[in-house]
């Protein structure tokens, strides 16, 4: 079992999730319960993962819970393209949470290395 709290990973996670909520409130009024909402959800997701991995019992369990981090961090990176290309993020604000979301992508993968059961 790992102390989720203390890992870097998770830290930077969650305050994705608090920078994800800031950008939303600018997109249009119709993707709130649509792109808006996917956004919020794939991006709670990260921290919540690791969360939940860090309190199971083995690495292996440890190790698939991050697998699930990462697919919802390729996710939110997706859906960040999408609101880039229909012109709801302003770019400079799109590449700050891009390279937000690809450091805890390297992160999530280092970490999975170091637990990984042969």
């Amino acid at each position: 079992m790992h102390n989720f709290k203390e890992l870097i990973v998770w830290q930077k996670a969650k305050d994705l999730v608090k920078d994800i909520y800031s950008s939303s409130p600018w997109f249009p009024e119709e993707e709130k319960f649509g792109l808006v909402s996917q956004m919020r959800r794939a991006a709670v997701s990260i921290p919540s993962n690791i969360a939940e991995g860090a309190g199971r019992g083995s690495n292996k369990d440890f190790v698939r819970f991050l697998d699930i981090a990462c697919g919802s961090s390729f996710e939110l990176e997706t859906q960040l393209i999408l609101c880039l290309d229909l012109d709801f993020l302003p770019e400079k604000e799109f590449h700050e949470l891009e390279i937000k979301i690809q450091e805890i992508q390297r992160m999530i993968f280092s970490l999975k290395n170091m637990y990984q059961v042969c």
